[in-house]
């Protein structure tokens, strides 16, 4: 059974998947934390301003994007969660269908969480 903390990150983990698919930037920017980094699989790193840029840029569709399988540990302010990505669209010319594990970091500052960190791996087999 979930705790509160543990639900709320959950619900947010599915608020940003869902956002996704709409491209609700308001969504974004109200749950990355002002100091968000992501790792992108190639190994670059993009800060918040960078990501909402290329959300913004209208060049990614979505037709499924889903985290689940979600294991979620909090340290008192802190929260990481381990889990599932399945994406599937369009990224300007490219298609795109991939699962992958993440490792997603979300601190609570003002009685919110925000996620301040996150990494993907494809799921090659």
């Amino acid at each position: 059974m979930k705790n509160e903390a543990q639900q709320a990150i959950i619900e947010a983990e599915e608020h940003l998947a869902a956002a996704s698919l709409n491209l609700d930037l308001s969504v974004f920017e109200q749950l990355l934390h002002p100091d968000y980094v992501i790792v992108q699989p190639g190994g670059n790193v993009e800060n918040k301003a960078e990501t909402m840029a290329s959300l913004a840029s209208d060049t990614r569709h979505w037709q499924v994007a889903r985290s689940d399988e979600m294991e979620v540990r909090v340290y008192g302010d802190t929260a990481v969660v381990t889990g599932r990505w399945t994406g599937k669209g369009q990224n300007g010319d490219e298609p795109f269908d991939y699962q992958a594990r993440f490792l997603s970091v979300w601190v609570k500052e003002a009685g919110q969480w925000r996620n301040v960190a996150y990494q993907a791996t494809k799921i090659l087999a």
